[in-house]
């Protein structure tokens, strides 16, 4: 179980370490790599839908979804490293493609649209699957992050409101096609045995 936990935490860490290096490289070549975000209905544009949460624009714009990205990525990765990418390539493909249908004309960057992904998850996951890990993960969620749902109102100049509410979209998509908690299938079998006996 530690050893589980370690590894989940070194490959989460690793990813964002990965967003960093990124962002000096981007930082060293004038942001031009922000060009590749998200850009609404362009053919070019459709190329930002796996790549924006990777670029960002400017140190500030990742240091600040670098602590919400860890803390809330790590309560989905706490469910397997599997689940982690499924969710996270759902959430980015989902609400990117939202971006790129319904979005403002610009280049929409960062990883806040998989934070607002993570957060509608967890969320959702509590309310669809109810056990006590869900609905713990779902609690401490609101809790720490729920003023962040203001994020989704087109209330800042520069800030991409749009990424934040199909992200967050996205993430209860991601929840509702897991469903409810599915039992495995000798686990029914041994209740029904004993049911029928």
């Amino acid at each position: 179980m530690l050893q589980s936990v370690k590894e989940h935490a070194r490959f989460l860490l690793q990813g964002v370490a990965v967003l960093w290096v990124i962002e000096l490289c981007n930082v060293l070549l004038g942001h031009r790599l922000s060009r590749w975000g998200i850009v609404p209905r362009t053919m070019w544009g459709l190329v930002g839908i796996p790549l924006s949460p990777f670029l960002h624009g400017s140190v500030v714009h990742l240091l600040l979804n670098t602590l919400p990205l860890t803390l809330l990525g790590g309560l989905v990765m706490m469910q397997g490293k599997a689940r982690f990418l499924e969710v996270s390539l759902c959430i980015t493909m989902l609400g990117g493609a939202g971006v790129w249908l319904f979005g403002r004309t610009a280049s929409h960057v960062g990883a806040s649209g998989l934070i607002f992904g993570y957060f509608g998850y967890l969320v959702a996951r509590g309310w669809y699957r109810r056990d006590l890990y869900a609905l713990s993960a779902a609690a401490l969620t609101v809790l720490f992050y729920g003023g962040m749902l203001w994020g989704i109102l087109p209330t800042r100049l520069g800030v991409s409101w749009e990424a934040h509410l199909f992200g967050l979209l996205a993430g209860i998509v991601a929840a509702r096609l897991q469903g409810p908690a599915n039992e495995d299938a000798a686990g029914a079998r041994q209740r029904n045995n004993i049911a029928t006996r």
